[in-house]
């Protein structure tokens, strides 16, 4: 079997590694900081813990397939894993609040008719059984099968269905996100909970295709769950696989080229001028880095006709505020609530626009796990607070973060009340910077979406080949896109695609 060479320590890069390892393949990683799991790293301070990545995982299947495909210990048996119930609380501009039950249609529609008014539990459910439609018609090209050569089919097409317009008597489909709110939803509540799942990842719901109803449908058929001791805990169940499987991790190990031979991708080079051999070449970077990386061969991995998500539009990032507090955790808090901005529009606005400084209070999600391994003791409390927001909104000036977290602050105490009372002390991670003493790796910067169909292409992620054979891209900003569950299915296609060739076509 193959030499492999892993660029990157993230949650794909190590998914990859760990399934090309069970299938013969010698690998090594080489990760440029001194740990692993990517943005999926914890910060701790006085007996306090805290996520500074993802804080849930959906869709948990992702990662029981890989631990079923790597050894004989099932993922449970290495973490806890806890359906969170509900799955989130929402508090909207009007002060209305709704708790969704998790993986519940009929709990959903009661919770929705019971807080916004009866019928709108009923417009949500025929929403998700439209979304569930988009979902079976694009999971299998978007999710489990590496990026079709002719991609401009997905690129083109609509999955989300039609609507009969009984006063139009005819059907009318929706183009984005937004237009499902406006047209079928027809509530502004029910349009700021249906944005919120396209927000979190960085989507404007008004230019976001309306296929981007997959998202929350995803959660709702799915679950969302929470890895007990935090999500870091996942990161080292795979690292640990990783291990087992002996693969070898080089840390602090800078790669500054790929290297190539006849038109093939034949190694690394690394800052201290150490030069190693591979047979195939697994770049969890992201795109401008890789491009750098295989300038010196002199292919052109930006070229015409290449996936290039996003090109050209300001890229989002995610802001947050860790929260150390005094006193215990209300009972029966709820795990994660969703502060949704007084004004949605302008939020939108200032989150696309390019060069914008600009900043008002965003939507913010806030979660409270009840963890006993993320506080000192029971009298005290570990709080997170984030918000996706512009990375052009100045974010080196100091007038900037602090700006901004007054804002998740004031959010904050609609769902902690008191918060500023009970706070000890605070630690915000800025976009594009790493403050004070959250040096150990925040995770903070650009989000990536996951992978959607239409849109002309623009919400597509470059494939896992390349231009250069035997180099391969995996994570968050390759094919099918962002998000845990997204980074371990592009770690399953590259193994795929190293251990059967070209003709490999995913999972059946």
């Amino acid at each position: 079997m193959g030499r492999i060479a892993v660029i990157g320590a993230g949650m794909g890069a190590m998914a990859a590694a760990a399934r090309l390892a069970v299938a013969g393949h010698r690998v090594t990683v080489y990760e440029r900081t001194e740990t692993y799991g990517g943005a999926v790293r914890r910060f701790e301070r006085d007996g306090f813990a805290f996520d500074t990545g993802p804080g849930l995982l959906p869709l948990p299947a992702v990662y029981r397939d890989l631990f079923v495909k790597t050894g004989k210990e099932p993922l449970e048996d290495c973490v806890e894993l806890v359906q969170v119930d509900p799955s989130a609380r929402h508090v909207f501009a009007d002060g209305t609040e709704v708790s969704l039950p998790n993986a519940s249609r009929a709990g959903v529609v009661t919770a929705l008719d019971a807080a916004l008014g009866a019928g709108a539990g009923q417009r949500w459910g025929d929403f998700l059984v439209r979304a569930r439609e988009a979902w079976d018609r694009t999971r299998r090209p978007l999710l489990e099968e590496p990026l079709w050569p002719n991609w401009q089919v997905l690129a083109e097409r609509e999955p989300y269905p039609s609507v009969p317009h009984k006063k139009l008597l005819r059907t009318r489909r929706a183009a984005t996100l937004a237009e499902i709110g406006a047209w079928e939803l027809r509530d502004e509540r029910l349009a700021a909970l249906l944005n919120s799942h396209a927000l979190a990842h960085g989507l404007d719901p008004r230019t976001a295709p309306a296929s981007a109803a997959v998202l929350p449908y995803l959660e709702h058929a799915f679950g969302v769950w929470y890895v007990r001791g935090g999500m870091r805990e996942l990161a080292r169940a795979v690292y640990e696989r990783c291990v087992r499987r002996r693969v070898e991790f080089v840390f602090g190990a800078e790669v500054t080229a790929v290297r190539a031979k006849d038109g093939h991708a034949v190694g690394l080079e690394l800052a201290d001028g150490t030069v190693a051999d591979a047979d195939h070449v697994v770049a969890g970077v992201d795109p401008v880095r890789l491009d750098a990386l295989v300038r010196p061969t002199g292919c052109r991995l930006d070229a015409d006709g290449d996936v290039r998500a996003g090109t050209g539009t300001v890229r989002p990032s995610r802001c947050t505020v860790l929260l150390a507090l005094r006193g215990a955790r209300a009972t029966g808090a709820a795990h994660r609530t969703v502060v949704h901005a007084p004004d949605e529009q302008t939020e939108l606005d200032l989150l696309v626009a390019p060069g914008g400084d600009r900043l008002v209070r965003p939507t913010v999600t806030v979660l409270r796990p009840d963890d006993p391994a993320l506080r000192p003791d029971g009298d005290h409390e570990s709080v997170v607070l984030s918000a996706v927001v512009s990375g052009e909104a100045g974010w080196e000036r100091a007038d900037t973060v602090r700006a901004c977290t007054d804002f998740l602050l004031e959010a904050g105490e609609a769902a902690v009340p008191g918060l500023r009372e009970r706070l000890l002390w605070q630690e915000t991670l800025a976009p594009g910077q790493v403050t004070g003493a959250a040096a150990a790796g925040s995770g903070a910067g650009e989000v990536s979406a996951p992978a959607l169909a239409a849109g002309r292409g623009r919400f597509l992620h470059p494939a896992n080949t390349t231009r250069l054979p035997g180099l391969y891209r995996v994570g968050d900003w390759a094919h099918p896109g962002g998000g845990l569950p997204h980074a371990g299915m592009s770690g399953a296609l590259v193994a795929g695609l190293i251990v059967e060739g070209p003709e490999f076509r995913g999972s059946q």
